[in-house]
């Protein structure tokens, strides 16, 4: 058979010309310019597809091909393994697609070979995500980044003139949980009781942060060795974790927060732009309220909340001890 697939088109010529005008395999090759052994082929599948001839004329094309070409796994009677479950299960530290197929051969002795275990994996995980698709494990990095707050309305209690405000947004790697706080500037002050605030938030700390090159957390960027902000290095060390700057100009190394800044723009700031604020305090009790919230909408591919995801991954792995790492 030709390596690559003909049209449904010309599959129907080929049925038309052996069932209807009940001529040759050579002939029919001949006339639709394709091999023989093609024209077998299709016929080999129509006889198996258990349709009858003439075809229904309000068939469609795409449920024709559903039947001609069903999925790998529908050609068998092996059972499937669960997608969404390999891949929250990818997440937690250590596991690797080899032990989830151990585990899944032991459930089921008649299931599927390893490399096609993995290529089951492999195409799920390509429907999950459409730019730099990386796997991150429970706990291994959280992605940093400040955002301009707009739409917000934060007031001077005195002269009622608004006050500018920034938001410090945190993604983790592998459950994308968010964590938000609308902070005055963008100052190394900001930037440090923002970090405080969100580890207790989540109870944890990553092993390493990857944040961008804001100059509260690098003095000196550089795409090799970049120099670290001094009082940030001792927020690191203290939390017994590793910064990892983002490369200049390389967007989706922290393509994680660069999203979960848009989404926190979208799904917590404009569900706050009709309320008029007067501390720093009940804007951030309101932000929190909603990042709360926005943690435990469903995630509609993977079926659980961020939340949840985030719970899932992480169990059982905290670190004892004050930095409570995971």
């Amino acid at each position: 058979m030709s390596n690559e697939r003909i049209s449904m088109r010309k599959i129907k010529e080929v049925l038309r010309h052996r069932l209807t005008l009940k001529l040759s395999r050579k002939t029919t090759a001949c006339i639709l310019n394709i091999g023989r052994t093609t024209v077998r082929e299709y016929e080999k599948r129509f006889r198996a597809s258990g349709l009858s001839w003439p075809l229904l004329e309000d068939m469609a094309d795409s449920r024709l091909e559903a039947i001609f070409f069903p999925p790998p796994h529908l050609l068998c009677n092996r059972p499937l393994p669960s997608l969404d479950y390999l891949v929250k299960e990818m997440m937690r530290p250590n596991v690797t697609l080899a032990l989830l197929w151990e585990e899944y051969k032991k459930a089921h002795p008649d299931g599927y070979q390893y490399s096609q275990f993995a290529k089951l994996y492999r195409d799920h995980r390509m429907t999950l995500a459409y730019s730099m698709r990386q796997e991150h494990k429970a706990g291994e990095k959280g992605f940093v980044d400040f955002g301009k707050v707009e739409g917000i309305r934060l007031l001077d209690p005195v002269t009622h003139l608004l006050i500018p405000t920034s938001l410090f947004v945190y993604a983790w790697g592998a459950s994308t949980a968010l964590f938000a706080l609308a902070t005055p500037d963008e100052t190394l002050p900001s930037w440090t009781t923002a970090h405080v605030a969100c580890f207790d938030y989540f109870d944890c700390a990553p092993k390493a942060l990857v944040p961008d090159n804001t100059k509260a957390a690098v003095t000196k960027s550089c795409r090799y060795e970049p120099d670290l902000n001094p009082t940030y290095a001792d927020l690191a060390a203290h939390y017994g974790l590793c910064v990892m700057p983002a490369r200049p100009y390389r967007p989706k190394d922290k393509g994680k927060v660069e999203n979960a800044v848009l989404l926190a723009k979208r799904w917590i700031l404009a569900r706050l732009r009709d309320r008029v604020f007067y501390s720093l305090k009940d804007l951030n009790d309101a932000v929190l309220t909603h990042v709360d919230d926005f943690n435990e909408r469903l995630l509609k591919r993977l079926k659980v909340t961020r939340w949840s995801l985030f719970v899932s991954v992480h169990l059982g792995v905290a670190a004892s001890g004050k930095d409570k790492q995971w």
